[in-house]
């Protein structure tokens, strides 16, 4: 009810998705005696005519959630899972291609990595889960375009030397000593954006670029004498933009897991860039993109919503 001479405001739906998170599917290929592991979270979230299920609650057009779980794990028996990008492109294509009022499809994949164990005996059946990092990729298909972005998080990094930080702002309430040799350390979150796009040319080989990127990213931290983490997050973008060929886009979010020299002279000992305390917060949290030349920046600058 609107007060006299006030007019009544219209409200419009605006931009709305809806899926399955979080997916988990571990799918066992048995090679002989060989077997292999992909390990899984997969969410799928889908858009397209769904106006009437929000302003009317008819479910007409909605494909259930739970009907989408069931596809993540029938295509993990059908089509296998070769690589997470691979599996992500033949979930989306399903649901925009069999769903006329669903337009786009987005899917999110975290991948968590297994090491074979190698033990006496029969068989290669054994496998401890890496700690290092979360593999990660998002397909999102809208019928006519596929845009794939994929990365890792939580990948800990760290050079004890070859690192200095001076020559910054300093004000009144500046106390942090200049260093000229410290310990750079970081967790890594970072997202690459493919130029593949369009099925009529050659998807790139998902595993060959996951495994080359995350290696020019980690030799670009080693070999980089740092006189800011900047600096270090764009020698690592530009390594992987130089020589992956298949990506136009690099963005980092590295939060600098802060060391600090310990004072040991109360105690009347000298600390010579020998015993820190790790701080785990606050700390230092810096993000960039890298972008090759002509190339439109598409990943959000928040990680945390991709």
């Amino acid at each position: 009810m609107t007060h006299s001479g006030s007019q009544a405001r219209p409200v419009f739906l605006g931009q709305n998705q809806y899926g399955k998170a979080e997916n988990r599917v571990v799918r066992v290929t048995r090679d002989g005696a060989t077997h292999h592991v992909k390990d899984l979270n997969v969410s799928v979230s889908l858009s397209g005519d769904m106006d009437e299920v929000h302003l009317s609650g008819s479910n007409a057009n909605v494909l259930p959630t739970d009907t989408t779980k069931n596809t993540v794990y029938a295509f993990a028996k059908e089509h296998g899972i070769d690589s997470a990008e691979q599996f992500g492109i033949h979930l989306a294509r399903h649901f925009v291609t069999s769903q006329e009022p669903i337009r786009t499809a987005r899917i999110r994949i975290e991948e968590y990595s297994w090491d074979r164990i190698e033990a006496a005996g029969e068989g290669e059946h054994s496998f401890v889960r890496q700690g290092q990092e979360t593999r990660l990729t998002q397909i999102t298909y809208d019928g006519s375009s596929w845009e794939v972005v994929s990365g890792l998080k939580d990948l800990v990094v760290m050079n004890t030397t070859d690192s200095e930080f001076w020559g910054y702002v300093k004000d009144k309430y500046t106390t942090l000593p200049e260093a000229y040799d410290r310990v750079l350390a970081t967790q890594v979150s970072a997202r690459w954006r493919f130029n593949w796009s369009d099925e009529a040319r050659e998807t790139p080989d998902w595993e060959e670029s996951y495994a080359g990127t995350r290696g020019h990213l980690l030799s670009a931290f080693a070999e980089t004498y740092s006189l800011s983490l900047q600096q270090t997050l764009f020698q690592m973008g530009a390594r992987i933009i130089e020589h992956r060929d298949e990506i136009d886009e690099v963005r980092f979010a590295l939060p600098n897991k802060h060391h600090f020299l310990v004072d040991l002279k109360p105690f009347g000992l000298k600390n010579d860039n020998e015993v820190y305390f790790a701080a785990d917060r606050p700390y230092g949290l810096i993000e960039g993109t890298i972008l090759r030349d002509g190339a439109e920046a598409r990943i959000p600058a928040d990680l945390t919503n991709l």
